[in-house]
């Protein structure tokens, strides 16, 4: 996840709109990071592993949701996060 040295993320601002969907993306995106990298050495933990495909779940339907409704913005964030876009899109 490379976004320090940007300053076109408006969306990362801590105390902002927390509920805008850019947002939730990126903190979606933090939260998955972290527990992937509890599961490098707890390789066993079920529950964390639940969770993370929940997390990614949720990640997913947030990404279809903006790109439906702002195709640009979608791409944007897809940049500064450094993640995948859905399939077919």
């Amino acid at each position: 996840m490379n976004i320090q040295g940007s300053t076109d993320v408006r969306f990362l601002n801590d105390n902002q709109n927390t509920g805008f969907t850019p947002f939730q993306i990126y903190y979606s995106t933090y939260r998955v990071s972290r527990l992937t990298y509890h599961l490098e050495s707890h390789p066993k933990d079920y529950s964390s592993q639940i969770g993370l495909w929940k997390l990614l779940g949720k990640r997913k339907r947030l990404l279809t949701y903006l790109s439906g409704k702002n195709t640009g913005l979608y791409l944007k964030v897809l940049m500064k996060l450094g993640i995948r876009g859905l399939k077919g899109r």
